[in-house]
């Protein structure tokens, strides 16, 4: 398939990338927040994680932060293989799984950078800045100056009082912007390789990429507090 075939066909297929995950809801979003922090299978909470990061660095916060950032890579590499092998007919049941795991491993890890730089994971505020620095600093950016988000996510989770309406502001932008990333690189990689494994090197290296812009922007957005 020629580079010009390959790109229409996208084309032609990308109004229909939403109806690849129908279950991806602001709901879902903040479900995956709550699991991401309390702990999934054989992942313990971010908190208690974070803390063994910690003790592992005799008690450098920088240190602790950037081991954090480069084990969820590592778990985001993973399953963005796994996620993105096959073909165009696997990708009905694999960009959900790309999608959930995605969101789980980044949600973990920007909740153990703040819980090392003093942010209390129970406070919604700061859940909602955890969601938001997923978005990455340039959609975050774009959307305070267009108006759609008030703040970046600092100012968010330090605020004096939480706005419950931006819930399901963010948690909808959230949504929108993993399924762009995940069923669009998805998309893209299948129809222009032809080669079932090679997607899953594409998926590898574009999610731990986007896991490690998400952590890096977490760690320069995240100003440390006193911790308790």
């Amino acid at each position: 398939m020629t580079s010009k075939a390959a790109g229409a066909t996208v084309k032609q297929l990308a109004p229909r990338i939403g109806e690849l995950a129908p279950g991806l809801t602001t709901t879902f979003v903040g479900e995956a927040l709550h699991r991401a922090i309390a702990g999934v299978g054989p992942l313990p909470p971010a908190a208690a994680a974070a803390e063994a990061q910690l003790e592992e660095q005799k008690g450098d916060v920088d240190r602790a932060i950037h081991e954090v950032i480069e084990n969820h890579v590592r778990y985001a590499a993973a399953q963005g293989f796994a996620t993105n092998l096959g073909g165009l007919v696997t990708m009905a049941f694999m960009v959900p799984a790309n999608i959930t795991g995605l969101t789980l491993v980044q949600c973990r890890m920007v909740a153990g950078i703040a819980h090392l730089r003093g942010y209390d994971l129970d406070d919604p505020r700061v859940r909602n800045a955890i969601l938001m620095t997923m978005l990455g600093e340039d959609t975050v950016d774009a959307l305070v100056k267009k108006r759609k988000l008030p703040a970046p996510p600092m100012a968010l989770a330090t605020a004096p009082v939480n706005d419950p309406d931006l819930d399901r502001v963010i948690s909808a932008e959230v949504a929108a912007e993993l399924v762009n990333r995940v069923a669009g690189k998805r998309l893209a990689s299948t129809v222009a390789r032809k080669i079932p494994i090679a997607g899953g090197f594409v998926g590898l290296g574009a999610d731990a990429y986007a896991t490690w812009r998400v952590g890096r922007y977490a760690d320069r957005e995240l100003l440390p507090r006193a911790r308790r």
